[in-house]
């Protein structure tokens, strides 16, 4: 097949080694298969040798500035070529490559996952299994009587729901070949499911391979692949055992529950059934809850709701997934990426593709990361503490790619300019579907615009974000503090006239600004227009909206009202690590100072403490939530390794059958120790090994950490209210 004849939309691809096969839709919306040949290649130096790959040296920029010590493109016959190379190459030479060879395809042709065509046009599946564990406890794969006893599949093809006939081998593998067979029939462009990469798929995986039954789920034949992998999201590491299948995406919804909160932090759990209720997607009076403990006997005895149950968690994900993917299937009309890369892959690495392919286009050579430097922060400040009313937000659209357009000027590695023309275009489609979205009247369009406008806002604001990258080849960390001064200085400016204007000036962060202000509260667009006076050409600021009451605590932690309902801001009001039972009376607290309220928080501690001494708390309540950044094997060896550095959530993981992973979550609390001066790391306890009688909670401890929490929060309220009058 002939590169010019590739016109049709790419729903999946995968390289066999040598070719790269393709799924292909054409605009009616049926599809057929391809084969390409491809030759994978990779940059070096041009004094590089390879007797099997070809070379073409490639151009540099004039006077030789910036260096590009990547000046040399070598190209293989196959990926087993470039792998061997790549293990046994002079290692004094720098070299680089684009390790997904279906990216490499895509950035070498210039082609695009998924383009022309709306999330709708995408062949979708949700999967979900239930599992029975012999002997009580948390299922084991590899134990041969923990078997799944159904597994429930929805999307296109409708749902279907294949349930383990009797608990024999036999009847385990007939589920497992039906499921292949439901897959292979569908032919899903993506496979979606709740923690999918570190549950489902790998307990399908290992009882396949226990019952020597192959996966075959690939499209053209193609593998299925594992392997350990890892994702940074924010402060936590989210370990996960990879599966990459031929021509497919697999999607979890877990992980991108996460990082779409990385923005929020609203969500103060992401499993599935929380997560669902958070978006909306469910509510708890109407839907079917079993206890894991509980799921295998309810499929005995009560198949009905057995299957009400996983019916429910098929819908579930399919919403999540409705919600949150397309924004990244949008994202991969602008990258060189596949779907699966992209979901998987920081925003760095997007950004950097983008480069790459230009480069690769011009046959331009590449140059190394340099050294990056200090950038400091934006602008964060609170000025206020305490309830105020009449308060506006404003906000500077897109402020660092506008910051960075004003000042015209591309990272010191970047010759051809690539920086500002790309950020020039999405700016210019960003503002296109922004528009669309505001204007149509179909709702299916809306959100296709909409998911395409926010994709282009991400990509927008990574390019800043790229910038400061010590990996990056084209980063410039000496612009990247130009451009963050340069933000604070026009909030420090807005600051200023707000003052003037007569407004309290609440909260500034980043790029936005609350005020308290009676006068204009009824006419905001009369202070944005007044406010103009302050920015440069090619900056704007936005209105973007007015709110009854804001409670202001300190920077990036606050409350809001509107219309009767409340948003909370900030790790100190919504610490996901903070127990249950202390965020409840800080909700109590923030409800009580917005509404004007004077009698319900003192209740609502007093219950507290009164239920937590009498040792009936539900432990749920209590526990700790953490996730831990290293597995309890790796712990015990530095443990026993140094004696140093003992923590109480990695203490409890100990304890805990099966062992969390790194990047998991673990629900712990602290049981009555010998001696109350122990430590905490010594009595923690997984929420599993409660006991009332044998393990209990130490109920001095909790009730103590409500007398931190009242001293912690007790300036809000202001000198004229004393603890013991407010509690």
């Amino acid at each position: 097949m002939a590169d010019e004849e590739i016109r049709e939309s790419i729903c999946g691809l995968w390289c066999d080694g040598a070719n790269v096969r393709l799924c292909l839709r054409d605009e009616s919306g049926e599809r057929r298969n391809a084969c390409v040949k491809f030759d994978p290649f990779m940059w070096s130096a041009s004094g590089a040798e390879c007797a099997y790959a070809s070379a073409e040296l490639l151009s540099r920029p004039a006077g030789g500035v910036p260096p590009t010590p990547l000046d040399s493109l070598l190209f293989f016959e196959s990926v087993a070529d470039m792998d061997k190379y790549f293990k046994s190459r002079d290692k004094s030479l720098p070299s680089d490559r684009i390790s997904c060879v279906e990216n490499q395809f895509l950035t070498a042709r210039g082609l695009r996952m998924f383009a022309g065509m709306r999330f709708s046009d995408l062949r979708r599946m949700q999967l979900d299994i239930e599992v029975v564990c012999e002997g009580g406890g948390f299922p084991s794969a590899s134990r041969a009587g923990d078997r799944i006893i159904a597994v429930g599949i929805s999307g296109g093809g409708g749902e279907k729901i294949i349930e383990l006939e009797d608990f024999t081998d036999d009847a385990e593998r007939k589920l497992l070949e039906t499921l292949r067979a439901e897959i292979l029939a569908r032919d899903p462009d993506t496979i979606e499911g709740h923690n999918i990469f570190k549950f489902d798929i790998p307990y399908i995986a290992e009882r396949s391979k226990r019952l020597k039954i192959p996966l075959g789920w690939g499209r053209f034949g193609g593998s299925v692949a594992f392997r350990k992998s890892r994702l940074t999201i924010a402060e936590r590491t989210f370990a996960y055992t990879r599966c990459d299948i031929a021509g497919r995406t697999v999607v979890d919804t877990l992980p991108l529950v996460q990082l779409y909160d990385i923005g929020a932090r609203e969500m103060v759990s992401y499993t599935l059934k929380e997560s669902a209720i958070h978006f909306g997607i469910s509510d708890k009076s109407t839907r079917t809850y079993i206890r894991g403990g509980d799921i295998g006997e309810v499929f005995k005895t009560d198949r009905k709701t057995f299957r009400a149950y996983l019916s429910d968690d098929l819908r579930e994900t399919a919403g999540l997934a409705a919600k949150l993917l397309p924004t990244y299937v949008a994202q991969v009309s602008n990258f060189p990426m596949t779907l699966q890369e992209c979901l998987l892959r920081g925003s760095g690495m997007k950004v950097e593709s983008v480069f790459l392919e230009r480069y690769f286009a011009a046959r331009a050579a590449i140059p190394l990361p340099s050294s990056g430097g200090y950038i400091e922060g934006a602008l964060s400040e609170s000025f206020e503490t305490g309830v105020f009313k009449n308060v506006l937000h404003y906000d500077v659209a897109s402020l660092y790619p506008s910051l960075m357009l004003v000042l015209g000027k591309c990272p010191r590695n970047d010759y051809l300019g690539v920086f500002l023309d790309e950020l020039r275009s999405l700016r210019e489609y960003r503002l296109k579907y922004k528009k669309l979205a505001r204007e149509t009247a179909d709702e299916s369009l809306r959100r296709e615009y909409d998911a395409r406008q926010k994709s282009f806002k991400i990509l927008i604001n990574s390019f800043y974000g790229y910038l400061g990258l010590s990996t990056a080849a084209f980063g410039d960390s000496s612009l990247a503090a130009e451009i963050t001064a340069a933000g604070r200085g026009l909030l420090v400016k807005l600051v200023d006239f707000f003052k003037s204007a007569g407004c309290t000036v609440l909260e500034a962060d980043t790029d936005g600004i609350y005020i308290s202000s009676e006068k204009y509260f009824g006419r905001p667009l009369e202070l944005l227009e007044a406010a103009d006076a302050v920015l440069p050409d090619g900056v704007d600021l936005e209105f973007d909206g007015k709110f009854d009451a804001m409670l202001c605590y300190k920077a990036k932690n606050y409350a809001l009202l509107r219309d009767g309902n409340i948003a909370v801001r900030g790790s100190a009001f919504r610490n996901r690590a903070t127990e249950p039972f202390l965020r409840k009376l800080t909700e109590a607290m923030i409800a009580d100072k917005l509404f004007g309220r004077d009698g319900e928080l003192p209740r609502e501690i007093e219950r507290a403490k009164n239920l937590i001494l009498s040792g009936n708390a539900p432990i749920e309540d209590l526990a700790k939530g953490e996730y831990i950044g290293k597995s309890p094997a790796q712990y015990s060896a530095d443990i026993a390794k140094t004696g140093r550095g003992r923590r109480a959530a990695l203490e409890a993981a100990l304890m805990m059958n099966p062992r969390p992973d790194a990047g998991d979550k673990v629900l712990y609390y602290m049981a009555r120790g010998a001696s109350p001066k122990d430590p905490d790391w010594k009595r923690a306890r997984p929420i599993s090994a409660h006991d009332p009688a044998s393990a209990p909670y130490d109920a001095d401890y909790y009730v103590s950490k409500i007398d931190d929490w009242r001293e912690r929060f007790a300036d809000i309220f202001g000198e004229t209210v004393g603890q013991g009058e407010l509690f």
